[in-house]
């Protein structure tokens, strides 16, 4: 059974930095590793995700030049450091993984599992 257990979430000041770590284990194969978060009153949106083909990263305009998401298959665990943080990213973020490729790597209906969430808090 594929297991998904972030940590690292915090508060912290707007211009402040936190980095998410995502361990997971049981799975054989993803395709695609994600990171969401989901604000009080607001839809669950995709901050970015990494494509296990090659590597290659996507990332929400709204993070992009400000959050990194990376991989370490020796510790089965991924990434999300994020920089500049502003009062916006405020939210419960999720490690996600999609088994087989669904969709958009945006949309959470494609991912098969989810870990519990780490809240994130960025103060003005």
């Amino acid at each position: 059974q594929v297991q998904l257990v972030e940590s690292g979430g915090g508060s912290v000041q707007a211009g402040g930095s936190l980095r998410l770590s995502c361990a997971a284990s049981g799975y054989t194969y993803i395709t695609y590793w994600g990171w969401f978060r989901q604000a009080p009153g607001k839809e669950r949106e995709g901050v970015a995700t990494i494509y296990t083909g090659g590597g290659i990263t996507y990332y929400a305009d709204s993070v992009k030049g400000r959050f990194t998401i990376s991989q370490d298959n020796a510790r089965n665990t991924l990434y999300l450091q994020m920089n500049s943080l502003k009062p916006e990213d405020t939210a419960m973020y999720y490690c996600a993984a999609m088994s087989a490729y669904g969709g958009n790597w945006y949309d959470s209906t494609y991912y098969n599992y989810w870990g519990q969430g780490t809240q994130v808090t960025v103060s003005s």
